[in-house]
């Protein structure tokens, strides 16, 4: 059978484990960041906004050092096109996720789960652009 393989190499399968990790270790400092301005009785909407912004730097700095390593551009112009490439990317990901859990809280699904869809849904979003988009191989 030689289409496993195929299709192994076709997503690259380590790169995108690789991705998840960054993925779940931004995610977590998104958590962690927003429960604790809480905690310091900043209001939600700005404490959430700056954990996210948090997430975002966190994610480029793996996706940059351990996902992408052979596409990611050396210092100057393409860096920062990369950059500003990656935050759209980011802000993609948080559009659908606000669509996604504000659809489903209106259609009275339990947000959580909602979310937990919404983080699906993003997740593989910001995959394909970043993969595909963001750090594409040149030839």
């Amino acid at each position: 059978m030689q289409w496993p393989a195929a299709l192994i190499r076709r997503f690259d399968l380590a790169r995108l484990v690789r991705y998840g990790f960054a993925s779940a270790a931004a995610l977590a400092v998104d958590m962690g960041t927003f429960l604790v301005l809480l905690s310091m009785q900043v209001v939600a909407a700005p404490a959430s906004a700056l954990a996210y912004s948090f997430g975002i730097v966190t994610h480029w700095l793996l996706s940059s050092r351990a996902v992408f390593t052979d596409t990611v551009a050396t210092r100057g112009p393409q860096r920062t096109r990369q950059k500003a490439l990656f935050v759209g990317s980011a802000l993609i990901g948080l559009g659908l996720t606000t669509l996604i859990v504000g659809g489903g809280d209106m259609a009275g699904l339990d947000p959580r789960l909602a979310k937990l869809a919404a983080i699906a849904v993003s997740f593989t979003a910001t995959w394909l652009l970043r993969s595909k988009v963001v750090f594409r191989h040149v030839d």
